[in-house]
């Protein structure tokens, strides 16, 4: 039975015996596979059901899957900004509408190989920078579901599919996370192949994922082939002072801290001093002078079409090289201090964010709590903490480049210890 056969009636079916369309990704990858076909049919039942309201997909158009891995048959989306053969590819922007991919980005070709089913593209702000996207948040539709990758963290927010595709540049997966109550996770620089995604500016982009919960990500992360390691106790640093943010924000994080120490964790308080703040306004000097020579082309062409991108653009190009080379410096030389830094404290814990999803959808939110990170090229993750009936609102940790699976341990952990 094809996938045509199975959406609609079926999906419903399904979606009504079941009670939901679909579940977290460990349920998937505990499910038959004529379980999961049911199951995909109900979240594209889903999908069709709630997207006019959150509008997280540029198109849905799901496609067989091409092997027989550990993900067979389980969906997911990909991020606009990603290429996909004869699926829509269209950057955001309207300039673009009707653009059709002509071939698999690297990442959606292992995907596929792996089983997975792609279901089609989620939205992404114009050309992954600051022009937001029509996705509204599922938590409060009032209220942005961050950018760039707002689709395809609204999409698994909603229920939509157990795991999607976003890239990072500067907070671009980890913000969104925060703001939509799901887990972000950004590998280290360089993990996941960039070939056949847009860039913006290439020495910080970096490709990452979305799930619901951090053993979800942990599960996916293993069936993607990388190690995992294992669970044990590690220390986590905790910037003294913590970078400052709005009164919802450090009042969760403070008391996440709580239940973690009184839990037995090790919590060890750090000076970094103005190591963060410089780190982000180093890497906004390289992503505008990388983005700005890589987009001159079509600035030339489109002009003020581009909107943001194009300010993005005036902006880079008048940044002089030994302006940029400086920037360049400055984030090599806190490579090596942080990486004596994670020595000592391998998990690192900052906020997600700068507080909730800001109210409207004029803004995609501020990234200042993540792009130090990205600078880094470390890997970081968002998982959700408990709110209540607030908005969501996102812890990140951070840990030392290539200690991906050190990292994701950590976030499994303390995700249950916060949820106990």
């Amino acid at each position: 039975m094809g996938l045509d056969d199975l959406v609609g009636n079926a999906g419903a079916e399904y979606k009504r015996t079941h009670g939901k369309a679909v579940r977290t990704l460990g349920d998937w990858l505990g499910a038959s596979r004529d379980d999961r076909a049911w199951a995909v049919a109900a979240a594209v039942a889903h999908i069709h059901d709630a997207d006019a309201s959150i509008r997280a997909w540029v198109q849905l158009e799901p496609q067989l899957s091409a092997g027989d891995g550990p993900l067979a048959g389980i969906p997911f989306g990909a991020k606009d900004i990603i290429e996909t053969r004869g699926l829509a590819t269209e950057y955001g922007s309207p300039i673009y509408a009707g653009r059709l991919g002509t071939d698999d980005a690297a990442i959606i070709r292992r995907l596929r190989g792996l089983g997975a089913v792609l279901l089609g593209k989620t939205q992404t702000t114009a050309f992954a920078w600051k022009t937001p996207a029509v996705t509204r948040n599922p938590r409060n539709p009032a209220h942005t579901p961050g950018g760039s990758s707002s689709g395809s963290a609204a999409a698994v927010a909603a229920g939509m599919v157990p795991f999607a595709l976003g890239t990072q540049t500067l907070g671009s997966i980890l913000r969104p996370a925060s703001f939509c109550g799901v887990t972000g996770f950004k590998p280290s620089y360089g993990t996941l192949p960039m070939e056949g995604v847009l860039p913006c500016a290439v020495s910080l982009d970096t490709l990452g994922l979305f799930t619901h919960q951090p053993a979800d990500m942990l599960a996916l992360w293993d069936a993607l082939g990388f190690p995992v390691g294992d669970a044990g106790p590690i220390s986590i640093g905790v910037p003294d002072p913590m970078p400052a943010v709005e009164p919802e924000m450090a009042a969760a994080i403070q008391h996440a801290i709580g239940i973690l120490q009184r839990a037995g964790v090790p919590i060890v308080p750090i000076d970094l001093g103005d190591e963060l703040s410089q780190l982000g306004q180093a890497a906004r000097v390289v992503l505008a002078y990388e983005a700005a020579r890589f987009h001159q082309a079509r600035f030339r062409e489109h002009g003020a079409r581009l909107q943001d991108l194009a300010d993005l653009v005036r902006e880079g190009l008048a940044i002089p090289a030994a302006r940029y080379e400086d920037a360049v410096r400055q984030i090599g030389d806190a490579r090596t201090r942080m990486s004596v830094r994670f020595a000592s404290t391998p998990v690192i814990l900052v906020p997600a964010a700068t507080g909730p999803a800001p109210r409207g959808l004029l803004s995609t939110g501020d990234p200042a709590m993540n792009a130090p990170w990205t600078a880094l090229g470390t890997p970081a993750i968002s998982i959700p903490m408990p709110t209540g009936d607030g908005l969501p609102l996102g812890l990140q940790l951070a840990a030392g480049h290539g200690h991906d699976a050190t990292l994701l341990q950590a976030a499994v952990r303390a995700e249950r210890l916060l949820c106990a």
